[in-house]
């Protein structure tokens, strides 16, 4: 009777592994802390406003679009041309009759796009705010909507801006688009120069991904947390989004060789990519937040 009280008594493997790895507890801890406030909650609304926006992001690039090629009608008409010769038929004659209205309304378009995409952006930025918070387990009254806005819009451009940085760095890292930028600037291409440009793009994208994000956690909350607790989280969501970027760009150049991969597997990849790193970002900044109850504690 005594040795059945005395094995039940004693801890499990994990909670023996927990005790002995400071890392694995801290592990377990924070993913506990993303279960408890709701992480993937957050990360699907954050996927969902995320492909929203691509919409009117796509109506202010058809209006950028259409002022350049109204100023250049060569190019159009060779726009036209090739789309008439690659879509033979009534179906080609309507996409170039489309393209000629878009082109013809495209202030319209590009202000419509402009105030979508901002209302889109502004609640996506006010949504990834609350997610954040609820992780770091902060309920403080917001502040005044003026102000509240004012400051989603700031925290928008930059994290838009960093983003589109970090995803130019990685993709200088494909050897094709590397030696075509290579031959453009008139450098003479070879194998080691090659090679040291792309590493090096690579870390440059990681180190400004790892200093986005440190942003992110330590920032973007209501209240404003320590930024040491927030840099190791930051560096881990960094190295987690770079690989999953590398993996992200096998997977596209493997889906997008047939028509229905070229069609479907750009936006399924992108929602998968969204949902991913919006869960890579609310686990970091768990991860964040039990650092700092482990050294207060």
């Amino acid at each position: 009777m005594s040795k059945a009280v005395t094995d039940r008594s004693k801890p499990g493997l994990l909670a023996r592994l927990r005790s002995r790895y400071r890392w694995l507890d801290h592990v377990v801890r924070a993913q506990e802390r993303y279960d408890e406030c709701q992480g993937n909650f957050f990360a699907a609304g954050m996927s969902y406003y995320t492909i929203f926006a691509l919409f009117p992001l796509a109506m202010v690039g058809f209006s950028v679009g259409g002022f350049l090629l109204s100023r250049r009608p060569e190019v159009l008409d060779e726009v036209e041309r090739r789309i008439k010769h690659s879509i033979p038929g009534e179906f080609g004659t309507e996409l170039v009759t489309l393209m000629d209205s878009a082109i013809a309304s495209r202030a319209s378009v590009g202000l419509i796009g402009l105030a979508a995409a901002g209302w889109v952006g502004l609640t996506w930025i006010s949504n990834l705010r609350e997610a954040l918070s609820a992780m770091w387990e902060r309920r403080s009254d917001k502040p005044g909507f003026v102000s509240s806005k004012l400051s989603d819009l700031v925290a928008m451009v930059w994290a838009f801006g960093a983003t589109l940085v970090t995803l130019a760095l990685t993709a200088l890292a494909d050897p094709k688009l590397m030696r075509n930028v290579l031959r453009w600037i008139g450098v003479p291409d070879f194998t080691l120069l090659g090679g040291l440009l792309r590493v090096a793009s690579l870390m440059m994208a990681a180190g400004v991904s790892w200093l986005l994000f440190t942003w992110m956690i330590a920032r973007l909350p209501r209240e404003s947390v320590s930024l040491h607790s927030a840099m190791e989280a930051g560096a881990i969501a960094a190295v987690g989004y770079e690989l999953f970027k590398q993996a992200g760009s096998v997977y596209l150049q493997s889906v997008i060789n047939g028509p229905a991969g070229a069609v479907f597997g750009p936006v399924l990849g992108l929602l998968v990519f969204a949902y991913i790193t919006a869960r890579l970002v609310l686990f970091a900044t768990a991860w964040a937040a039990t650092s700092t109850e482990r050294r207060r504690g």
